[in-house]
């Protein structure tokens, strides 16, 4: 499958944390072992109208810096000190948006990916283990073994990261991001997009 191009990032951040359902998003170790999941969950970002968003009003600061990059970057942070979220820099350089990625599903070398996730293979997760898999964006990072180390990658040439086509969605849902209850109106942006189920 061909990997996405910059053209793809380079527009509405909404319409991409759409579009982006059902994209094969692809990790590859410094191996050569390639991870692979199903993208699931996205939020979209618009740091020039959007309180939820790190640069909101174009604020640069060291962390923020990434989300000014070229459209198709990857925007890596950790939040709680503990868990690290991936995210798809989007629209023209210098336009702080972006996408995080809030859920996915294995589609290639899932042992790989559960022992990151719980120490231990795919057959062997309990049933929780499996409800939970990738459905957060800390755990898709931890289970793709991704820290701030990957940080502004480029995501649209075979490299470490990158992103290719995939199955579309059977039926898309939409509503209110999680977690930004300090974001005063941009609480009601309806800019989470999911899907469960997608063409074969």
């Amino acid at each position: 499958m061909d990997i996405l191009t910059q053209k793809f990032y380079n527009r509405d951040t909404v319409e991409v944390a759409r579009d982006l359902l059902g994209k094969q998003l692809v990790r590859v170790l410094e191996d050569g072992t390639e991870l692979a999941c199903r993208i699931t969950e996205t939020e979209a970002y618009v740091g020039r109208i959007d309180k939820a968003c790190h640069a909101y009003n174009y604020r640069r600061t060291a962390r923020t810096e990434t989300l000014f990059a070229p459209p198709g970057t990857a925007y890596i942070y950790l939040i709680y000190g503990m868990y690290h979220c991936l995210n798809f820099v989007t629209e023209p350089e210098g336009e702080p948006c972006a996408v995080l990625i809030r859920g996915a599903v294995p589609v290639a070398n899932r042992n790989i990916i559960a022992k990151n996730r719980f120490g231990c293979k795919q057959n062997e997760m309990s049933a929780s283990q499996k409800r939970n898999f990738l459905n957060g964006p800390g755990k898709l990072c931890q289970g793709l073994a991704l820290t701030r180390a990957q940080n502004g990658l480029d995501l649209t040439a075979a490299g470490p990261l990158y992103v290719c086509g995939g199955p579309v969605p059977r039926r898309t849902f939409s509503g209110k991001r999680i977690g930004i209850d300090y974001a005063q109106e941009a609480v009601d942006f309806p800019w989470r997009f999911w899907a469960e189920e997608f063409e074969k």
